[in-house]
Parts: C-alpha cells; sequence; structure tokens
C-alpha cells in the first residue's frame, strides 16, 4: 500500500478487540517521526490465542523504522505522589481481560503468557508498581473467604499496551505441578490465580488491587542516569514498562538519554520474552541500551557450566562496578533463588577488586541505587 500523508502527520486507527471476543475497541495511534509498524507486536515466537491487535499496523507500515508513539492522556504525569493501594482486597476493582498472548515458543519449559487488563483509567499505575488480582472461587483454607491476593509486576508503561491509560499488562508463567514419583501433572496443586489467568478469555472480568510498591519505581530526575536491570524469566515485566517508556513512547516531560542495561536469564532461546522488542530497541538506539541474555540450557560460562544471568554479571562486572561507583541505579527481579548466586558473585567480584561487598551495599542502598523485587 502507498502512503500519501508523511509519517509524522499520519493517524491510524485499528481495532484492538480480538476475534472471538463479546467485546471490542477502536484506537487511534498518532505517530512521530517515523512509524513503530511492526515493533507494536509483542515476540515473533508468539502463539496467540488470538488475531494479532496490531497487525493493521504492522502490514501497512512494514517500511518503518524508529519512532515514538504519542500517549494520552498526559494528566498521568501530572500526580507528584505515586498512586497506591487505590483498592484493597475488601473492595477490589472488577476489570476486564482485553487479551491473553503466549509469548514462549514451543520448546520453552512451561507457558507464560502476556495478558492485557482494561481498568478503563481507574486504577493508575506507575512503571514498576504491581497489581493483586484475586482469581474467583472459595479460598479452600478459609472456607466462604475468597482466595488470597496474588501479586504480579505491571509489563506495561502507565499509558498501556494501548497507549490511551486505559490498560496494564501482567507477564504471567502458568504454575504446574508435576508429582515428582509418577511424573504426572497434578492439577489439585496447580497454580490457583497463575492458571485463571492465562486461561481467561476477552471479556472475562477479573477483580484486581493496588498498585502497590515503590521499591521498583523509575528515577527521572536524572534522565542521562544509567540503569542496570537483571531479571530472571517473568521478572522482565517491569524492564519492559522502563524500556517502552524510555524507547517507545512519546512523553514531553521524559527524554531519556542515559544508558539501560539489561540481562536477562532464561532456560532457552524459546523462553526469551519480549525479545523482538528488546532487540528493536538495540537496534534503534545501541548507545542507549545494551542486551544480555544467558541461556542456561543453551550456553556454557567460562567454567564449563550452565550459563546463568550471574555469570553475564561476572562477565561485565568491572563495568557494572565502575557504573555503580558513577551512580548507576540496579535492579533486581524475579525468583528469590536468583539473589543468593548474584550476590556471591558481587561479592567475589568486589573482593578481587580489593573492596568490602558489604560496605558497597550499604553505600548503595543509601544512596538509592539497590533496587530488589524477588518472589
Amino acid at each position: 500500500m502507498a502512503l500519501s500523508t508523511p509519517l509524522s502527520q499520519m493517524s491510524v486507527t485499528l481495532p484492538t478487540g480480538i476475534d472471538g471476543s463479546s467485546r471490542s475497541m477502536i484506537k487511534s495511534i498518532n505517530f512521530t517521526e517515523t512509524s513503530w509498524g511492526s515493533r507494536l507486536r509483542l515476540d515473533s515466537k508468539s502463539r496467540s490465542l488470538s488475531v494479532n491487535k496490531w497487525s493493521t499496523v504492522c502490514m501497512s507500515l512494514q517500511q518503518a523504522s524508529k519512532s515514538k508513539v504519542l500517549v494520552t492522556p498526559l494528566e498521568l504525569e501530572d500526580p507528584k505522589e505515586t498512586p497506591l493501594n487505590l483498592y484493597r482486597p475488601k473492595e477490589p476493582y472488577t476489570a476486564t481481560i482485553v487479551s491473553v498472548e503466549r509469548i514462549v515458543g514451543p520448546k520453552a519449559p512451561g507457558e507464560t503468557c502476556h495478558i492485557v487488563i482494561d481498568h478503563d483509567g481507574n486504577v493508575p499505575y506507575w512503571e514498576g508498581q504491581s497489581y493483586g488480582v484475586i482469581p474467583p472461587g472459595e479460598n479452600p483454607k478459609k472456607p466462604g473467604a475468597p482466595h488470597n491476593v496474588r501479586l504480579y509486576s505491571i509489563a506495561s508503561t502507565r499509558y498501556g499496551d494501548s497507549f490511551d491509560g486505559k490498560t496494564a499488562s501482567l507477564c504471567v508463567r502458568r504454575a504446574i505441578y508435576y508429582d515428582p514419583e509418577t511424573g504426572e501433572e497434578d492439577p489439585s496443586k496447580a497454580g490457583v490465580c497463575s492458571n485463571f489467568l492465562c486461561n481467561a478469555k476477552p471479556g472475562d472480568k477479573v477483580k484486581i488491587t493496588g498498585p502497590s510498591g515503590k521499591v521498583m519505581l523509575l528515577p527521572e530526575d536524572d534522565q542521562k542516569a544509567t540503569h542496570i536491570m537483571i531479571a530472571t524469566g517473568t521478572g522482565v515485566a517491569p524492564y519492559r514498562g522502563y524500556l517502552r517508556r524510555m524507547f517507545m513512547e512519546n512523553v514531553p516531560n521524559f527524554k531519556f538519554d542515559g544508558l539501560a542495561w539489561l540481562f536477562l536469564g532464561v532456560a532457552n532461546s524459546d523462553s526469551l520474552l519480549y525479545d523482538e522488542e528488546f532487540s528493536s530497541y538495540l537496534k534503534d538506539y545501541p548507545k542507549n541500551f545494551r542486551y544480555d541474555k544467558a541461556l542456561s540450557r543453551e550456553e556454557k560460562n567460562k567454567k564449563g557450566g550452565k550459563m546463568y544471568v550471574q555469570d553475564k554479571i561476572e562477565e561485565y562486572s568491572d563495568e557494572i562496578f565502575k557504573l555503580l561507583d558513577n551512580g548507576a541505579h540496579i535492579y533486581f527481579c524475579g525468583l528469590k533463588g536468583m539473589m543468593p548466586g548474584i550476590q556471591d558473585t558481587l561479592k567475589r567480584v568486589a573482593e578481587e577488586r580489593g573492596e568490602s561487598w558489604e560496605q558497597k551495599l550499604t553505600q548503595l542502598r543509601k544512596n538509592k541505587q539497590w533496587h530488589v523485587e524477588v518472589y
């Protein structure tokens, strides 16, 4: 299709509903400079449960390269206080599922889904915060009471995947239990909330609480700062929000010109999350973004063992320590089991440099450079 209108002036209207959905929306997106086009898809390995909601844009603007997307409403930039606990477990907000997409390949161990939730602008949040989700049904440990709240890091910016401030996205791995003796799956012990979310259909209702959390908020007072982001698996969720804000969205008062460095540890290539999105930033912003992956089942570390995220950190340890000395922020998000290995690696590197890791860690915390959220 030939484009007669300059991309810098183009407004595209596209359906954001999903085939088979009982509800749909029409979304207009304005593009500045060139268009995101193919960048608005999730992952090339995605096994979507429905038609890719961005296909209209992707097909018509394949020749587009670097761009930023205009977002609304800009009033979301105004509040000085972090939005916290607007909805609590006793009075949750009832939101609506927009879409559920599998975002890992067939050889990934387990299933991870990207879930878009419509909160209609009533549960605003900032990048790095979490939503609580209350799955339907009765708590087996408390007959007559609802299930406990499960917390999930939000995987989108405050403007959501539709760029209009009305949605939030979650990155959820389906929790399945296998009997160690028989090797058979035991559905009775499967994760209640993760399976509810991964099985959800467009139009389904979901009870949410929050937003919660200040530890992983992205400091924006210095837009030339360095941010070192370390994740295992779905711990990449808050970083997706950071990076979309830095490199995808056109936010007038936030023009990032620092360095964002992402370390992501997963089992294999099919397990990589949002890889196409991150790779596009690497191509378009090579001076501002670095991206290192640790694939434990495909790569070996320098000792011949499996490559974990702490091995990648050790590989770049001198550079990381220098960046921290110059004020860089460092973030850790993922399974809590990641931290002992990372801490041991950092301690060993510090000692090799003639430094006390305990003193360095104390200083990093004092300077608010150290951000940890594990589960």
